[in-house]
């Protein structure tokens, strides 16, 4: 493991170890609420991160740790410049980045230009949620089409109409639907919409064949019927649409894939301070609001320990690594 990654896991092993010292209620952490914390997210208002963050700052908004709290959007570069806002941040809990995995566990593998080290920049507090995917066809696609096998043995048939859209190049719906397409052995051409929003009309509209993205991101065009789920990605059903089959499920082998957002402090945060943070935002995630809220775009809540946040980045990261080298996907921003 390079020095800086053992820093960071070390970090977040120290912290959950001072629970020991600290005590369960957080006794000996710093006393009184913070006058006012900034919950950094790399995306714009209204998407997913932002309006998890929202929640989550009313959550702690008003008690023993925060007496008010707000979200600071830095969009831009796929979520980098939220990263890079940690650089330099007051260490004393006021400053919490909130990315989704793929900024910490991919970036690195695919972009030569990473405006901060990953992972040292950062300190592991708790995860936030969890989400899989999906692959859904349009119009483009003829309605008998009710499958991943069936939209592939469609696209061996009609090489020309072999498409789907993301996001992002680069982002995970991408990958993923690179590494699927060339597990099935289907070279499916990518077409990049920049947004999620973007990507959804291309696919409604039947300007790609299908789409890639976080299950949530299409449950309202599923539910008006303008597209419909092929497979998702987890490694058995989703309880959010239990009738899809996984990948797996369709000969896909090694193609269960899901993601979380997490909590992080600045990279030279201290055990108390990450502890103190842990507890007010895993109190915020278990509010039934919270719950319920992001149960809506099919988030699961679910909160961690700080080094349980640390482990899942570090083995994230480790299985990316080969994943990505099959596709030879390299980026530079």
């Amino acid at each position: 493991m390079p020095s800086h990654s053992r820093r960071s896991f070390f970090r977040a092993s120290g912290a959950a170890a001072s629970l020991a010292v600290l005590g369960a209620d957080g006794a000996g952490a710093q006393d009184g609420a913070l006058a006012s914390v900034r919950i950094v997210t790399g995306f714009p208002a209204g998407g997913t991160s932002d309006t998890l963050c929202r929640l989550v700052a009313q959550g702690i908004s008003g008690t023993d740790y925060a007496k008010t709290a707000a979200v600071d959007n830095r969009s831009g570069d796929g979520g980098q410049r939220a990263v890079q806002a940690m650089l330099g941040a007051p260490t004393d809990g006021s400053v919490l980045l909130e990315p989704p995995a793929a900024v910490l566990i991919l970036y690195p593998h695919v972009r030569k230009k990473l405006g901060y080290a990953e992972p040292a920049t950062v300190t592991a507090v708790t995860m936030a949620c969890t989400l899989e995917f999906a692959i859904a066809a349009g119009p483009a696609v003829p309605a008998e089409v009710k499958t991943l096998t069936d939209f592939f043995t469609w696209c061996k048939a009609n090489p020309d109409k072999a498409s789907f859209g993301s996001p992002g190049t680069g982002s995970v719906p991408q990958l993923i639907g690179t590494l699927v397409g060339k597990t099935a052995g289907v070279a499916l051409k990518h077409m990049d919409f920049n947004s999620t929003r973007a990507m959804l009309r291309g696919v409604t509209d039947g300007i790609v064949s299908a789409g890639s993205a976080p299950i949530g991101d299409f449950m309202g065009e599923l539910k008006a019927g303008k597209l419909r789920l092929l497979g998702v990605s987890g490694k058995t059903r989703s309880r959010f649409v239990p009738d899809v089959p996984t990948y797996v499920e369709q000969s896909l082998t090694d193609m269960a894939f899901s993601e979380w957002y997490g909590f992080f402090l600045p990279g030279d945060a201290s055990a108390s301070v990450v502890l103190r943070a842990n507890q007010a935002l895993r109190t915020a995630l278990k509010r039934p609001d919270v719950v319920d809220h992001l149960a809506q775009v099919a988030l699961e809540a679910k909160s961690s320990t700080p080094v349980e946040l640390a482990t899942r980045l570090k083995a994230d990261k480790e299985r990316w690594g080969p994943l990505l080298r099959r596709i030879d996907i390299d980026i530079d921003n």
